[in-house]
């Protein structure tokens, strides 16, 4: 009960956004542009064997994937940059650098590079998740303490045991709040990889619609792909209440 009523203003926010796009939809009366939320999820409904059974697997491997080697990538360049001062100095900025370029202008490249196979939508993917992931960890690596590090050394652990016992509880707050952020962004460059050069998934099949003008076969794949995000996002989220059941987590 308790969570209903903390959840219930965005409860009744979604509501009342469903209703007024409902209405408008009746109005403007051109389903291929605005589709009403019913036809969506009767679309959906139609369509939940092809989406289900043939598009969601492809792109929730291309998620998969991309999440992992963001995970491998962003978490290995974080040590690396604590670790070394010259490490931070020469790929921080690049770091920085890499979100500056629209990933969409280059996603038709990768779609060169590597044909229609699933490794130029994991590129994109990668590109997209890995900055909060590294970020995000390296914050959490460098807001140790001295004073805690200080005293580590005067009992006599080595950096084995500082990294393991300190640096690595004190930065797993920082990288599941970045991993919460790529989560939901991994889903974003899922779509937009399939989008501009696929032959499954759910981004693809969106695409697929519009060519045919049917809005409401445009906005069914979407809206799975929201929920996706959203159960990845519940997910990692519960992972963290069980990492810290010591520490009160909302």
């Amino acid at each position: 009960m308790d969570k209903f009523k903390y959840y219930f203003s965005s409860i009744t926010i979604i509501l009342c956004v469903f209703i007024f796009w409902e209405i408008g939809a009746a109005i403007v009366n051109k389903k291929y542009i605005l589709p009403s939320p019913t036809q969506i999820l009767l679309k959906l409904w139609d369509l939940k064997g092809v989406l289900f059974l043939n598009h969601l697997p492809a792109t929730m491997l291309i998620i998969i994937v991309g999440l992992l080697t963001s995970i491998i990538i962003g978490v290995g360049l974080a040590v690396w940059m604590n670790m070394n001062k010259s490490v931070e100095k020469a790929f921080y900025p690049l770091l920085i650098a890499s979100q500056t370029v629209p990933i969409i202008a280059l996603a038709p490249i990768f779609v060169l590079w590597f044909g229609y196979s699933i490794w130029g939508k994991v590129v994109v993917t990668v590109l997209i998740t890995f900055f909060p992931i590294t970020v995000s960890t390296f914050d959490g690596l460098r807001s140790i303490k001295s004073e805690l590090e200080e005293l580590f050394l005067t009992m006599g652990a080595s950096k084995k045991e500082i990294f393991f016992k300190l640096s690595i509880p004190t930065a797993l707050p920082f990288f599941y709040s970045g991993l919460k952020v790529a989560v939901t962004l991994s889903v974003i460059g899922a779509a937009i990889g399939e989008w501009l050069g696929a032959k499954a998934g759910l981004g693809y099949f969106s695409r697929r619609m519009m060519t045919q003008f049917d809005g409401a076969g445009v906005f069914a794949p979407i809206i799975l792909l929201s929920f996706i995000g959203i159960l990845l996002f519940l997910l990692v989220t519960y992972l963290e209440k069980i990492s810290f059941k010591w520490r009160k987590i909302k």
